[in-house]
């Protein structure tokens, strides 16, 4: 059993047993493999073991794996990075899903350039949870505008939220944050039903998020590797 195989199984037990022991079903949290700056090669090795999720932090390095990996008609691509305008028709045209949506003008342009012949991109607003002001994503209190706005736009649907969570040691701190995520998502299932996805929770803190209802787990290092590790 290769090393990768040992980290990817290591980490579906944990999921297992963080799902156990939160009184959760393990088909309610699905798992993202962060694939971020690992070769095409890896992500095939983790694609073979049943993995079909895969989230891209960079749209070039994304591009790469799509290009290189299409013979996987399956493959479900997630693009978890902070996005610029002039990368926006990229993801438009290639990924499944977008996790990073927090102004409406992103939301506008990848509208516009996603193909009409394709399904709807699915879109996450992403979260600014703990107000650190170096961070992306938008306040809890704006939200709603933003939702409006992104469900009115042809080409994409409305699936959720996503945050990435404070580095903090402060466990309690961090599981008030993550709880009011779950609420905020479901005050946003009021209005859009379809609204069905909750990412929170990385390699340190996925068990935390699980107990506090995340329902997608991006865990990177843990499966890949530390990032530069082949």
């Amino acid at each position: 059993m290769s090393t990768l195989e040992q980290q990817y199984l290591a980490v579906k037990a944990r999921i297992h047993q963080a799902c156990q022991s939160a009184g959760r079903s393990e088909t309610a949290v699905k798992l993202l493999a962060v694939s971020k700056t690992k070769p095409a090669t890896m992500v095939e090795e983790v694609y073979r073991l049943g993995q079909r999720s895969f989230g891209e932090n960079y749209v070039q390095d994304g591009m790469d794996k799509i290009t290189a990996l299409s013979h996987l008609t399956d493959i479900e691509w997630h693009f978890i990075g902070p996005l610029q305008s002039n990368k926006s028709r990229q993801v438009a045209e290639h990924f499944h899903w977008v996790e990073t949506v927090d102004r409406l003008k992103i939301a506008r342009r990848l509208s516009e350039q996603r193909p009409a012949g394709m399904p709807a991109l699915n879109v996450l607003l992403q979260v600014n949870i703990s107000a650190e002001p170096q961070k992306s994503g938008v306040m809890p209190e704006d939200i709603a505008e933003l939702a409006a706005g992104v469900a009115s736009l042809p080409g994409l649907c409305l699936r959720g939220l996503m945050c990435i969570a404070e580095h903090t040691g402060d466990e309690e701190r961090l599981a008030g944050q993550l709880r009011l995520m779950h609420e905020l998502l479901h005050t946003l299932q009021i209005t859009y039903p379809q609204a069905d996805t909750l990412s929170m929770g990385m390699s340190g803190d996925l068990e935390l998020a699980v107990a506090c209802g995340s329902t997608q787990l991006r865990i990177g290092t843990d499966i890949f590797g530390a990032r530069g590790a082949h």
